[in-house]
């Protein structure tokens, strides 16, 4: 697949009218390389922080992209990677920033320790990387997960000092059991799991639960019930303030829909897989392929309707 085709130009994002998805805040900078979540620079005055590191594949496109920005903030290390959650397309370029930063300090939820130690978890990790390899760019390099760490775990109400900012940390459980958010303090910014939702554009927010629904729900609650100024969304980039509160409001509306929508498919008499095609249907669409594998997505969405499934029944919905 040609590599070089951009996403924005697919529209498969839409910057609000007026505003651009990736002017971040100042003292946030943008290091993403390929597809897969964003990779954000956070510089203190003591430590440089990066959140996220993609998928595998770009991994060199992302070390010259973070050498770039380290260059121009005078600095010459990142010291500490902050992990949203332990997917691929999150943590794929993880070691080999370890290479690059050996003494860098790897953040995450405790789960996330278990997780790496699986055998099973790190042959998912690099399959799919592969496939996304395979998907979106030209290379052949095999995808290493030797290496994968994490060096402090983190919890509700833990700080990160980084020099004259800080970053506090709020379990939010839903997509994952290992998701995280962090807000920036003193700027009240908040990075944003994917417990909450993804989004293409205004007005449209995806769920992407696939450990528990009522967590999810909660953790909207709980990020809305933070007052944030500002919100960076997985895979999106940063939401006008305007939009801040109205998000998770959209997000939470979304979410029942699904489950009134798989319930109502299996009240018809479907199967899982049956259902699984009408979702694909509505969700999948022409372009997708250029930033989701097909097989992560139908992987993914048959989860969530499984979990949908086990948690509600097909009769009565408790989605309040």
């Amino acid at each position: 697949m040609n590599n070089t085709i951009d996403p924005q130009e697919l529209k498969l994002y839409y910057s609000f009218p007026g505003y651009d998805r990736f002017d971040f805040p100042e003292g946030i900078f943008r290091a993403t390389a390929g597809m897969g979540g964003e990779s954000l620079l956070i510089p203190g005055e003591k430590y440089v922080a990066l959140y996220d590191t993609g998928m595998a594949y770009p991994h060199q496109t992302l070390i010259e992209n973070i050498r770039r920005v380290l260059a121009k903030l005078g600095r010459d290390r990142v010291d500490i990677l902050l992990l949203s959650h332990t997917h691929y397309d999150h943590i794929g370029a993880l070691p080999y920033l370890l290479k690059e930063w050996p003494e860098a300090v790897v953040v995450a939820a405790d789960k996330a320790r278990s997780v790496f130690a699986s055998e099973g978890a790190r042959k998912t990790m690099k399959r799919l990387g592969e496939v996304a390899r395979d998907s979106f760019s030209d290379s052949a390099e095999p995808v290493i997960t030797d290496g994968l760490r994490v060096d402090w775990t983190v919890g509700d109400g833990s700080r990160i000092d980084i020099g004259g900012r800080r970053l506090d940390v709020l379990e939010t459980g839903g997509h994952t059991d290992c998701s995280l958010t962090y807000v920036l303090q003193p700027d009240n910014i908040m990075f944003l799991s994917e417990s909450t939702g993804i989004m293409r554009g205004q007005d449209e927010v995806r769920t992407t639960v696939l450990k528990s629904f009522p967590d999810s729900i909660e953790s909207a609650r709980k990020c809305k019930e933070y007052q944030p100024k500002r919100i960076i969304v997985p895979h999106y980039g940063i939401v006008p303030e305007f939009y801040t509160q109205k998000y998770f409001d959209v997000y939470l509306r979304e979410l029942r829909g699904e489950i009134n929508l798989v319930c109502g498919l299996a009240q018809q008499g479907m199967n899982e897989e049956q259902i699984l095609e009408q979702v694909e249907q509505i969700y999948w669409f022409k372009g997708r392929e250029y930033y989701q594998t097909k097989e992560a997505f139908r992987l993914n969405t048959g989860i969530s309707i499984r979990l949908i499934l086990k948690t509600y029944g097909k009769d009565g919905i408790p989605t309040e």
